[in-house]
Protein backbone atom coordinates (compact mmCIF):
# COMPACT_ATOMS: atom_id res chain seq x y z
CA UNK A 1 0.00 0.00 0.00
CA UNK A 2 1.32 3.44 -0.90
CA UNK A 3 2.23 5.97 1.83
CA UNK A 4 -0.54 8.30 0.64
CA UNK A 5 -3.21 5.67 1.15
CA UNK A 6 -1.83 4.76 4.59
CA UNK A 7 -1.93 8.43 5.55
CA UNK A 8 -5.47 8.74 4.26
CA UNK A 9 -6.76 5.80 6.28
CA UNK A 10 -4.97 6.97 9.46
CA UNK A 11 -6.45 10.42 9.11
CA UNK A 12 -9.90 9.01 8.47
CA UNK A 13 -9.70 6.83 11.59
CA UNK A 14 -8.39 9.62 13.81
CA UNK A 15 -10.98 12.17 12.68
CA UNK A 16 -14.22 10.32 12.04
CA UNK A 17 -16.39 13.45 12.54
CA UNK A 18 -14.73 15.58 9.88
CA UNK A 19 -16.99 16.91 7.15
CA UNK A 20 -16.56 16.00 3.49
CA UNK A 21 -14.53 19.17 2.91
CA UNK A 22 -11.97 18.04 5.45
CA UNK A 23 -11.37 14.60 3.88
CA UNK A 24 -7.76 14.14 2.74
CA UNK A 25 -7.30 12.45 -0.67
CA UNK A 26 -4.06 10.88 -1.86
CA UNK A 27 -2.66 12.13 -5.18
CA UNK A 28 -3.05 9.85 -8.22
CA UNK A 29 -0.08 7.58 -8.88
CA UNK A 30 1.59 5.96 -11.93
CA UNK A 31 1.08 9.06 -14.08
CA UNK A 32 2.38 8.66 -17.61
CA UNK A 33 1.75 9.76 -21.20
CA UNK A 34 0.79 7.22 -23.84
CA UNK A 35 1.31 8.59 -27.33
CA UNK A 36 0.81 6.65 -30.56
CA UNK A 37 0.47 8.06 -34.09
CA UNK A 38 0.20 11.66 -32.88
CA UNK A 39 -2.59 10.90 -30.38
CA UNK A 40 -1.57 11.71 -26.78
CA UNK A 41 -3.23 10.40 -23.59
CA UNK A 42 -2.43 11.07 -19.94
CA UNK A 43 -3.09 8.02 -17.74
CA UNK A 44 -2.94 7.36 -14.00
CA UNK A 45 -3.94 4.77 -11.44
CA UNK A 46 -7.32 5.31 -9.72
CA UNK A 47 -7.76 6.63 -6.19
CA UNK A 48 -10.18 4.21 -4.52
CA UNK A 49 -12.48 5.42 -1.73
CA UNK A 50 -14.93 2.80 -0.52
CA UNK A 51 -18.52 3.82 -1.25
CA UNK A 52 -17.54 7.05 -3.05
CA UNK A 53 -16.97 8.19 -6.65
CA UNK A 54 -13.68 9.96 -7.06
CA UNK A 55 -13.30 12.45 -9.91
CA UNK A 56 -10.19 13.85 -11.54
CA UNK A 57 -9.03 17.08 -13.15
CA UNK A 58 -6.09 17.50 -15.55
CA UNK A 59 -3.95 20.56 -16.35
CA UNK A 60 -1.03 21.23 -18.70
CA UNK A 61 1.78 23.75 -18.85
CA UNK A 62 3.55 24.75 -22.05
CA UNK A 63 6.68 26.72 -22.76
CA UNK A 64 4.76 29.98 -22.91
CA UNK A 65 3.15 29.44 -19.48
CA UNK A 66 6.52 28.61 -17.91
CA UNK A 67 8.43 31.55 -19.38
CA UNK A 68 5.84 34.30 -19.90
CA UNK A 69 2.84 33.53 -17.65
CA UNK A 70 4.49 33.10 -14.23
CA UNK A 71 4.43 29.32 -14.40
CA UNK A 72 0.64 29.09 -14.67
CA UNK A 73 -1.26 25.94 -15.58
CA UNK A 74 -4.18 25.58 -18.04
CA UNK A 75 -7.07 23.19 -17.29
CA UNK A 76 -8.01 20.59 -19.89
CA UNK A 77 -11.73 21.27 -20.28
CA UNK A 78 -12.50 17.76 -21.56
CA UNK A 79 -10.96 16.26 -18.43
CA UNK A 80 -12.45 18.39 -15.66
CA UNK A 81 -14.15 16.36 -12.92
CA UNK A 82 -14.01 13.21 -15.04
CA UNK A 83 -14.39 9.74 -13.58
CA UNK A 84 -12.07 8.20 -16.16
CA UNK A 85 -8.41 7.54 -15.48
CA UNK A 86 -7.38 8.55 -18.99
CA UNK A 87 -7.42 12.00 -20.61
CA UNK A 88 -7.00 12.85 -24.31
CA UNK A 89 -4.62 15.83 -24.47
CA UNK A 90 -3.97 15.65 -28.23
CA UNK A 91 -5.59 19.02 -28.98
CA UNK A 92 -3.74 20.71 -26.13
CA UNK A 93 -0.30 19.44 -27.18
CA UNK A 94 -0.39 20.88 -30.67
CA UNK A 95 2.97 22.65 -30.87
CA UNK A 96 6.49 21.31 -30.91
CA UNK A 97 7.30 22.71 -27.46
CA UNK A 98 7.85 20.68 -24.30
CA UNK A 99 4.84 20.24 -22.02
CA UNK A 100 4.24 19.21 -18.42
CA UNK A 101 1.06 17.44 -17.33
CA UNK A 102 -0.55 16.93 -13.93
CA UNK A 103 -3.72 15.44 -12.42
CA UNK A 104 -5.46 15.48 -9.03
CA UNK A 105 -8.32 13.59 -7.41
CA UNK A 106 -11.48 15.30 -6.14
CA UNK A 107 -14.24 14.08 -3.82
CA UNK A 108 -16.89 16.63 -3.01
CA UNK A 109 -15.09 19.72 -1.80
CA UNK A 110 -11.91 17.78 -1.01
CA UNK A 111 -9.00 17.67 -3.43
CA UNK A 112 -5.79 15.72 -3.42
CA UNK A 113 -2.35 17.15 -4.07
CA UNK A 114 -1.36 17.39 -7.72
CA UNK A 115 0.39 14.43 -9.19
CA UNK A 116 2.74 15.41 -12.05
CA UNK A 117 4.00 13.25 -14.87
CA UNK A 118 7.73 12.74 -14.75
CA UNK A 119 9.75 14.91 -17.10
CA UNK A 120 8.60 16.83 -20.15
CA UNK A 121 6.61 15.53 -23.09
CA UNK A 122 6.78 16.64 -26.72
CA UNK A 123 4.73 15.37 -29.61
CA UNK A 124 7.92 14.22 -31.33
CA UNK A 125 8.06 11.48 -28.67
CA UNK A 126 5.01 9.79 -30.18
CA UNK A 127 5.32 6.22 -31.41
CA UNK A 128 4.61 5.76 -35.12
CA UNK A 129 3.24 2.43 -36.31
CA UNK A 130 3.23 1.02 -39.86
CA UNK A 131 0.04 1.70 -41.81
CA UNK A 132 -2.71 -0.84 -42.23
CA UNK A 133 -2.94 -1.69 -45.93
CA UNK A 134 -4.67 -4.11 -48.24
CA UNK A 135 -3.20 -4.99 -51.64
CA UNK A 136 -5.62 -5.80 -54.46
CA UNK A 137 -5.35 -7.05 -58.05
CA UNK A 138 -8.14 -5.87 -60.36
CA UNK A 139 -7.36 -7.62 -63.63
CA UNK A 140 -3.86 -6.38 -64.38
CA UNK A 141 -4.15 -3.27 -62.17
CA UNK A 142 -2.16 -3.17 -58.91
CA UNK A 143 -4.21 -1.39 -56.22
CA UNK A 144 -3.59 -0.55 -52.56
CA UNK A 145 -6.02 0.49 -49.86
CA UNK A 146 -4.62 2.36 -46.84
CA UNK A 147 -6.37 3.17 -43.57
CA UNK A 148 -6.77 6.91 -43.01
CA UNK A 149 -4.62 8.03 -40.05
CA UNK A 150 -5.39 11.74 -40.07
CA UNK A 151 -4.25 14.88 -41.90
CA UNK A 152 -0.76 14.83 -40.38
CA UNK A 153 0.19 11.55 -42.06
CA UNK A 154 1.72 10.83 -45.42
CA UNK A 155 2.46 7.41 -46.86
CA UNK A 156 5.50 6.08 -48.70
CA UNK A 157 4.53 3.00 -50.74
CA UNK A 158 7.12 0.67 -52.28
CA UNK A 159 6.15 -1.92 -54.88
CA UNK A 160 8.00 -4.28 -57.21
CA UNK A 161 7.63 -7.38 -59.32
CA UNK A 162 8.51 -10.47 -57.31
CA UNK A 163 12.01 -11.63 -58.19
CA UNK A 164 13.03 -8.11 -59.26
CA UNK A 165 13.65 -6.56 -55.85
CA UNK A 166 16.44 -4.40 -57.28
CA UNK A 167 13.86 -2.50 -59.37
CA UNK A 168 11.68 -1.18 -56.54
CA UNK A 169 9.34 1.67 -57.42
CA UNK A 170 8.09 4.28 -54.96
CA UNK A 171 4.95 6.41 -54.68
CA UNK A 172 4.27 9.19 -52.16
CA UNK A 173 0.65 9.57 -51.03
CA UNK A 174 -0.33 12.71 -49.15
CA UNK A 175 -4.06 12.07 -48.93
CA UNK A 176 -5.80 8.73 -48.82
CA UNK A 177 -9.50 8.88 -49.66
CA UNK A 178 -10.04 5.60 -51.50
CA UNK A 179 -8.23 2.78 -53.26
CA UNK A 180 -5.07 3.99 -55.03
CA UNK A 181 -3.81 2.66 -58.37
CA UNK A 182 -0.09 1.90 -58.27
CA UNK A 183 0.80 0.29 -61.60
CA UNK A 184 -0.25 -1.99 -64.46
CA UNK A 185 1.03 -5.54 -63.98
CA UNK A 186 2.15 -8.08 -66.54
CA UNK A 187 -0.25 -10.98 -67.03
CA UNK A 188 0.40 -13.83 -64.61
CA UNK A 189 3.17 -11.94 -62.77
CA UNK A 190 3.28 -11.51 -58.98
CA UNK A 191 3.81 -8.09 -57.41
CA UNK A 192 4.63 -7.12 -53.81
CA UNK A 193 3.83 -3.98 -51.79
CA UNK A 194 4.87 -2.50 -48.43
CA UNK A 195 4.36 0.96 -46.92
CA UNK A 196 5.40 3.25 -44.09
CA UNK A 197 3.94 6.40 -42.54
CA UNK A 198 5.68 9.77 -42.37
CA UNK A 199 4.80 12.84 -40.28
CA UNK A 200 6.30 16.02 -41.69
CA UNK A 201 5.62 18.05 -38.52
CA UNK A 202 8.09 15.97 -36.50
CA UNK A 203 10.13 14.70 -39.47
CA UNK A 204 9.82 11.07 -38.46
CA UNK A 205 8.77 7.87 -40.22
CA UNK A 206 7.47 4.55 -39.03
CA UNK A 207 8.88 1.17 -39.88
CA UNK A 208 7.55 -0.60 -42.99
CA UNK A 209 4.46 -2.75 -42.91
CA UNK A 210 4.70 -6.48 -43.63
CA UNK A 211 5.06 -7.19 -47.35
CA UNK A 212 1.90 -8.29 -49.17
CA UNK A 213 1.97 -9.90 -52.63
CA UNK A 214 -0.73 -10.48 -55.25
CA UNK A 215 -0.73 -12.12 -58.66
CA UNK A 216 -2.03 -10.37 -61.74
CA UNK A 217 -5.24 -11.89 -63.00
CA UNK A 218 -5.15 -13.36 -66.51
CA UNK A 219 -4.10 -16.59 -68.26
CA UNK A 220 -0.42 -16.93 -69.02
CA UNK A 221 -1.16 -19.18 -72.02
CA UNK A 222 -3.20 -16.38 -73.59
CA UNK A 223 -0.24 -14.10 -73.23
CA UNK A 224 2.01 -16.68 -74.89
CA UNK A 225 -0.42 -17.08 -77.81
CA UNK A 226 -0.49 -13.33 -78.25
CA UNK A 227 3.29 -13.20 -78.25
CA UNK A 228 3.46 -16.05 -80.81
CA UNK A 229 0.99 -14.35 -83.14
CA UNK A 230 2.94 -11.12 -82.85
CA UNK A 231 6.18 -12.93 -83.75
CA UNK A 232 4.58 -14.55 -86.82
CA UNK A 233 3.19 -11.21 -87.93
CA UNK A 234 6.63 -9.65 -87.58
CA UNK A 235 8.23 -12.43 -89.66
CA UNK A 236 5.62 -12.08 -92.43
CA UNK A 237 6.13 -8.34 -92.49
CA UNK A 238 9.91 -8.80 -92.71
CA UNK A 239 9.52 -11.10 -95.75
CA UNK A 240 6.94 -9.06 -97.64
CA UNK A 241 8.51 -5.68 -97.01
CA UNK A 242 11.26 -6.01 -99.70
CA UNK A 243 8.76 -7.19 -102.33
CA UNK A 244 6.38 -4.40 -101.45
CA UNK A 245 9.21 -1.87 -101.64
CA UNK A 246 10.21 -3.13 -105.13
CA UNK A 247 6.62 -2.98 -106.35
CA UNK A 248 6.15 0.55 -105.10
CA UNK A 249 9.39 1.65 -106.74
CA UNK A 250 8.15 0.23 -110.07
CA UNK A 251 4.89 2.10 -109.70
CA UNK A 252 6.70 5.35 -108.99
CA UNK A 253 9.04 4.74 -111.93
CA UNK A 254 6.08 4.15 -114.25
CA UNK A 255 4.31 7.29 -113.01
CA UNK A 256 7.20 9.72 -112.93
CA UNK A 257 9.87 8.18 -115.22
CA UNK A 258 8.10 6.25 -118.03
CA UNK A 259 10.10 4.64 -120.91
CA UNK A 260 9.83 6.81 -124.08
CA UNK A 261 8.87 4.97 -127.34
CA UNK A 262 9.22 6.90 -130.64
CA UNK A 263 6.37 6.62 -133.18
CA UNK A 264 7.11 5.14 -136.64
CA UNK A 265 6.80 8.55 -138.27
CA UNK A 266 9.72 9.81 -136.20
CA UNK A 267 11.95 6.83 -136.91
CA UNK A 268 14.85 7.30 -139.34
CA UNK A 269 14.03 5.66 -142.75
CA UNK A 270 16.32 3.14 -144.43
CA UNK A 271 18.99 4.57 -146.72
CA UNK A 272 17.71 5.04 -150.35
CA UNK A 273 20.77 3.33 -151.72
CA UNK A 274 19.43 0.03 -150.45
CA UNK A 275 16.19 0.59 -152.33
CA UNK A 276 18.09 1.39 -155.52
CA UNK A 277 20.25 -1.65 -155.18
CA UNK A 278 17.29 -3.92 -154.63
CA UNK A 279 15.60 -2.40 -157.66
CA UNK A 280 18.62 -2.91 -159.87
CA UNK A 281 18.96 -6.51 -158.75
CA UNK A 282 15.33 -7.21 -159.64
CA UNK A 283 15.88 -5.50 -162.99
CA UNK A 284 18.87 -7.65 -163.67
CA UNK A 285 16.93 -10.77 -162.78
CA UNK A 286 14.18 -9.72 -165.14
CA UNK A 287 16.65 -9.07 -167.94
CA UNK A 288 18.04 -12.55 -167.62
CA UNK A 289 14.65 -14.25 -168.02
CA UNK A 290 13.37 -12.23 -170.98
CA UNK A 291 13.79 -14.01 -174.44
CA UNK A 292 13.32 -12.06 -177.66
CA UNK A 293 11.42 -14.12 -180.33
CA UNK A 294 11.13 -12.97 -183.99
CA UNK A 295 7.66 -12.31 -185.30
CA UNK A 296 7.80 -15.11 -187.91
CA UNK A 297 8.44 -17.71 -185.29
CA UNK A 298 5.68 -16.36 -183.18
CA UNK A 299 3.24 -16.67 -186.04
CA UNK A 300 4.42 -20.20 -186.85
CA UNK A 301 3.97 -21.28 -183.22
CA UNK A 302 0.46 -19.85 -183.17
CA UNK A 303 -0.53 -21.73 -186.26
CA UNK A 304 0.80 -24.98 -184.79
CA UNK A 305 -1.22 -24.51 -181.63
CA UNK A 306 -4.30 -23.73 -183.69
CA UNK A 307 -4.03 -26.94 -185.74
Amino acid sequence: MSPELICFFLCALSAPNLSGGDVLLPAPQSISVLSTNMKHFLTWSPVIIQGATVRYSVEFQGEYEREHAAGSWIPVSECSLTTATLCDVTQDISAGAAYRLRVRAELGAASSPWGTAEGFFTRAMTSLTPPQLRVLADGQHLLVELADMGPSFQFRVLYWRKGQESRVQQKELREVSSVVHLDTMEAGAEYCVKAQTHVQAINRSSSFSPTQCVRAQGDTSLWLVTALISSIGFAVAALTLPLLTWKISKIFQYCFCPTAVLPDTLKEPEPPTQLILRGSEEAEQCDLTVVVVPSEEVLQLWIQKAL
